[in-house]
């Protein structure tokens, strides 16, 4: 006999051997087993299922979508001079709010000046010509020509004054409407350009909140919709309204770009800043919830669980808004009706529950 013969033989034996010593023991098992029950199992009956449920009634529901935008200046333009010269005097300080028509920036203008008096000699030395020339040609002094020509000059002087004021008008430079300057780039006696910046200027009161939405909203959002936000600066939340929707879904990005107005009259909103947004597309006051866990999806749709007369009844449904906590049904439930939301997977259309709690 092999050495792989014998030792499988042994194994065996051992085997035997335990089972001949434990044979008793499994007996007595058995025997107890029986006498505790009082004789062989009974046979299963029906069962009732404890379950959760939700009694329906009407409830506010928010259509929002949440995504991510920059709050922008109501107004923001860089402040340069339409023309060349040298800085004479800077009429605002650094970050100060400024109203509309301040001088902002005054350029050397003693050149035109000059100009300016020059001319308004010569009107007065034209004017007095013209009224010599218009009372000789009352008396047919002198022809209509040489009256036309006077009366040419002295408009000729006219037109000359209101250009130059014109030019005058250019060396000072004003706020064009009410808001805060920012910091300056130049100083006083520095020879600036048309293309040089002095300082840049905000209206910070209202902001707006310039955000995009995916495409498929497109026909769900409309001007004067209501906007929540939160910036990283604050932990209150702010509110805009919609107020301009471009024409336009981004072929590239497949969005939609919206702009919302918000008031900012402490100036907590800053522009640049990164605001977290929720937009309410639309409000419903008496819609019908139900939790997401109690929604169970089919082939043809979906359906709920609901509870009637101690049994548990099947009801397909039309669902409508989902949020993380709730979907909204449209058809196939009514108002007080009693959803089960517990359960669902093991639920069978008939089977009889016992509702332990009702939300």
């Amino acid at each position: 006999m092999s050495k792989a013969a014998r030792v499988t033989l042994l194994v065996v034996i051992i085997l035997s051997v335990v089972a001949w010593a434990l044979y008793p023991r499994f007996g007595d098992i058995f025997s107890s087993s029986s006498e505790a029950g009082g004789g062989p199992p009974a046979a299963f009956g029906p069962t009732t299922t404890p379950v959760t449920a939700k009694v329906i009634t009407p409830s506010r529901l928010e259509n929002k979508i949440l995504i991510t935008g920059s709050i922008l200046p109501n107004e923001e333009l860089e402040v340069k001079s339409e023309v060349s010269g040298v800085i004479t005097q800077l009429g605002f300080v650094e970050g100060e709010d400024i109203v509309e028509g301040q001088p902002l920036v005054s350029l050397k203008d003693d050149e035109l000046r000059a100009q300016l008096e020059k001319l308004r000699y010569s009107k007065k030395l034209n004017e007095e010509l013209e009224f010599r020339q218009r009372k000789l040609l009352e008396k047919e002094a002198i022809s209509q020509e040489e009256y036309d020509i006077s009366l040419t000059q002295l408009n000729t002087s006219e037109a000359d004054i209101k250009l130059l004021q014109v030019q005058l008008d250019k060396m000072t430079i004003k706020a064009p409407f009410d808001g805060v300057v920012g910091f300056r780039e130049v100083s006083v006696g520095a020879y600036i350009t048309s293309s040089d910046v002095i300082t840049n200027f905000y209206s910070l009161d209202p902001v707006i909140i310039e955000f995009s939405i995916p495409g498929k909203y497109a026909g769900e959002v409309k001007v004067r919709d209501m906007v929540n936000f939160k910036v990283d600066a604050f932990t209150e939340q702010f509110q805009g309204r919609v107020y301009a929707i471009e024409p336009r879904i981004d072929p590239n990005t497949r969005t939609l770009k919206i702009r919302a107005f918000s008031r900012n009259k402490e100036r907590k909103l800053l522009p640049g800043q990164f605001a977290r947004i929720e937009l309410i597309m639309e409000t419903i006051e008496d819609a019908m919830l139900v939790p997401t866990e109690a929604v169970v999806p089919e082939l043809n749709g979906h359906k709920v669980y609901v509870a009637r007369g101690g049994k548990a009844e099947s009801r397909k449904v039309q669902i409508g808004i989902r949020t993380n906590e709730n979907v909204q049904i449209i058809d196939g439930i009514s108002l007080q009706d009693t959803v089960i939301t517990s359960g669902i997977l093991q639920m069978r259309p008939g089977a009889s529950v016992s509702i332990t709690s009702v939300n």
